[in-house]
């Protein structure tokens, strides 16, 4: 490739020389060495050319470029070495214009691979030594620099560390890694020097899958573009019949000459690949890595999706969807309770458990004793108290269960949830809810797909029937497959393609054999050596699901441009052709009418590097929808309160109610309703600025009055509170409109997310 890049750009160098020596020649007044040197600037192009088509020819390919060796071949024989000259200098020039365009659109895909980390710096003793990145083995020591990149996966070893994975991901703010948590090859350490423990080899790690699958999008060709070859082939002949057909209504060869040289098959030979492979360029700036152009353009023709569901619809593994307590308990202390003693266990719920009491900022404290009952639960002390963690089964007897028991088993029951019981001196203080649960970002990704145009989505999970059913439902998906084992997804896939073009999205081992099934099989996740990746023909990066979409929209946008560029460019050939068949053109315009479609063409395909336009106005910074989102993370604390403090009026006496009641007031005033003014008052100003539509802005605040009319019956509740008037009813008025306000609060704070994620400015990283 690169010896033919260097002949091409002397073969322009050689034309460029002829036509312009012909033309100082031909001012001077010799003809005869004008055309010696028209001549002389031709035949290296046409030698050139005759062996490219030979060549090919031999491999089995018939290319249309034989119609460009026709019309310079037939200049030089009917006395026209101008036009032959022009002509030569236009095909060399757009050869070389098509490789300029060619690298443009690859330009993003090749710096992932030139990036990649080719040294370590590994510690061994006291002594940091620089060897090759393939030297390093699993469980080596590594430095990471500050500015360095990341050579390969590992979890990080040192207390703290600021990674970009900018480059990996396209996420664009660079992330606080902890200790323990995994690190991706090819992220750029953006704060001070940290140490990494490998866990997997320079080969095996997350760059080098990445790195293979960019070397199969630029090698690989799209069925489309083959498309595109087979009708070219159309266009010779069809080219040669209009030439003669202008030598025998004029009975003048040189027409058929100007028919030849206004002849250009180079809107459907460039268009499509330039097209596609700038797609693939746009996407892997999203974080999206399509294996090759071919990928891009099914993904363009998908008609139905299917999803597993753990891991891809959902955030794949236990988090803490609530706290039930017993009367009189706190949640957080519940929870700290808990957690402390989960410290000494591997479980993966105890895991779960402990990360959540971190994300509320508890304090957890060191647990003696412990004794763990492998698949039931462990006893230890935790300040002298006797504290036990584990399954209802450990911790409640047979005999009458409390009311709080049962409806914490009952709402277990309800969210398809585990539930885990935390009890102090063997008396149960409290349950915690455990559950697989939706991604933040899976209900925008859902409509994002049904706005580029799928038609039809299913769920097919290896999950018993009752949760998948639940998500299902949740999302509107169009079908759910439950209890399904690999070689079930593979025959779901195989059942849906006999209808209509598939996708399949997945992100663990067992998707594979179903990825790799499907018309596109996209793996989720920044895993590119993992055997999903593998076998995907499209990779997230990025842990988000959303993305699916965008890739969609990216496919869809690169082979709308590759059409127009085809149709509009070969209307404008077939428009020359018949003007040099009439006589309006001469075959040195038809050279240059020509060239000016075949850059035009090129320029036109090259629109599907930049992202797709038709928003209008400008958008908010992603640390804008950041701190959004942060204000709302601390809402939901109080919300969880709320929730606490409408499961403690149930059977709380009037004195204690009374001061329940009033600090749900404290917390609507103070946090809830100052939240909604602010957002009615300076956030929804900037979003009307960003919105195309605004009728769903004037729904969201519609929601606020809502919520400000229940905090104002709560206030109305609250000062008619002396304790000789709390009675039952009361009690039950309170409880209602404080689960009014905490569960409207909730879905128009989920509301609000899925526009903020829509309005934020996308990063090109």
């Amino acid at each position: 490739m690169p010896f033919e890049r260097t002949l091409r750009r002397m073969l322009v160098a050689i034309a460029v020389a002829g036509l312009t020596a012909g033309i100082a020649a031909s001012a001077a007044g010799r003809l005869d060495l004008a055309n010696l040197a028209w001549t002389l600037g031709t035949a290296p192009v046409i030698g050139g050319l005759a062996a490219s088509i030979v060549r090919d020819f031999l491999a089995g390919r018939l290319g249309v470029d034989a119609i460009a060796l026709l019309s310079m071949s037939a200049a030089l024989a009917l006395g026209q070495p101008l036009a032959g000259a022009v002509v030569a200098l236009m095909y060399a020039g757009g050869n070389v214009l098509e490789d300029i365009a060619i690298a443009r659109a690859e330009h993003d895909l090749r710096s992932l691979v030139d990036r990649a980390p080719r040294q370590a710096h590994r510690r061994t003793g006291d002594r940091i030594d620089q060897v090759p990145v393939e030297a390093v083995s699993v469980g080596d020591e590594l430095l990471v620099r500050a500015g360095e990149i990341v050579p390969v996966d590992g979890v990080v070893h040192s207390a703290l560390a600021t990674i970009d994975e900018s480059a990996v991901t396209g996420e664009p703010i660079p992330a606080a890694k902890a200790r323990g948590s995994a690190v991706l090859s090819g992220s750029l350490n953006a704060g001070e020097t940290f140490e990494l423990t490998v866990t997997a080899p320079a080969g095996e790690s997350t760059y080098a899958g990445i790195v293979r699958m960019v070397t199969a999008a630029q090698t690989s060709k799209a069925p489309f573009v083959r498309l595109a070859d087979r009708y070219a082939l159309i266009f010779l002949p069809v080219t040669l019949v209009i030439a003669f057909l202008a030598w025998l209504v004029s009975g003048d060869l040189t027409r058929s000459l100007a028919v030849l040289v206004a002849a250009t098959p180079c809107p459907l030979i460039l268009a499509a690949p330039v097209a596609f492979i700038a797609g693939v360029a746009q996407a892997a700036r999203r974080g999206i890595l399509a294996k090759g152009g071919g990928a891009l353009e099914a993904l363009a023709r998908a008609h139905t999706v299917l999803f597993d569901k753990t891991g891809t619809l959902t955030v794949g593994g236990a988090r803490l969807l609530s706290i039930e307590v017993a009367p009189g308990q706190c949640p957080e202390d519940v929870l700290t309770l808990g957690a402390s003693l989960e410290q000494a266990s591997h479980h993966v719920l105890a895991k779960a458990v402990v990360a959540a009491a971190i994300d509320r900022g508890l304090k957890l404290k060191a647990p003696e004793q412990v004794k763990e009952t492998m698949g039931a639960g462990l006893r230890g002390l935790i300040d002298g108290r006797q504290v036990t963690v584990g399954s209802r089964e450990m911790l409640l007897s047979d005999g009458e269960l409390s009311p709080w028991e049962l409806r914490a088993i009952r709402r277990a029951s309800w969210r398809s949830a585990l539930i885990v019981f935390v009890a102090v001196d063997g008396r149960p203080i409290g349950a915690l809810l455990l559950a697989d649960e939706l991604r933040s970002d899976t209900p925008r990704a859902i409509r994002l797909l049904r706005d580029a145009g799928i038609a039809r989505m299913v769920m097919v999970t290896g999950d018993r029937a009752a949760a998948a059913q639940a998500i299902g439902a949740a999302l509107d998906l169009d079908a759910v497959l439950a209890d399904r084992v690999p070689s079930d997804k593979v025959e779901a896939v195989r059942s849906e393609q006999r209808l209509h073009p598939t996708i399949m999205v997945g992100d663990g081992i067992n998707d594979a054999p179903a990825l790799a099934a499907a018309d596109v099989g996209v793996a989720l996740g920044a895993r590119g050596a993992s055997a999903s990746s593998e076998a995907a023909d499209v990779v997230i990066l990025a842990d988000r699901l959303d993305r699916v979409g965008e890739a969609i929209t990216i496919a869809q946008r690169a082979r709308r441009i590759a059409l127009q560029s085809i149709i509009v460019g070969m209307s404008l050939s077939l428009a020359a052709m018949v003007a040099a068949t009439v006589g309006w053109l001469a075959p040195v315009p038809a050279a240059i009418v020509q060239e000016v479609i075949d850059v035009a063409v090129i320029l036109n395909a090259l629109r599907a590097l930049t992202p797709a336009g038709g928003r209008g106005g400008r958008r908010i910074t992603v640390e804008q929808g950041l701190a959004l989102h942060h204000d709302h993370q601390a809402l939901f604390r109080h919300l969880d309160r709320l929730r606490t403090i409408v499961d403690a009026l149930d059977d709380a006496p009037p004195e204690n109610a009374a001061s329940l009641i009033e600090e749900a007031h404290r917390l609507v005033q103070g946090s809830v309703v100052v939240h909604e003014r602010d957002d009615e008052g300076s956030v929804y100003p900037q979003l009307a600025e960003v919105l195309r539509e605004r009728h769903g802005l004037s729904a969201m605040s519609r929601a606020h009055r809502e919520i400000l009319h229940l905090a104002r019956l709560l206030a109305r509740i609250a000062e008619d509170l002396p304790l000789e008037r709390v009675d039952r009813y009361l009690i039950r008025d309170a409880q209602r409109v404080v689960e009014a306000i905490e569960t409207l609060v909730r879905m128009h704070t989920a509301q609000e997310e899925d526009i903020y994620e829509g309005v934020t400015t996308q990063s090109a990283a």
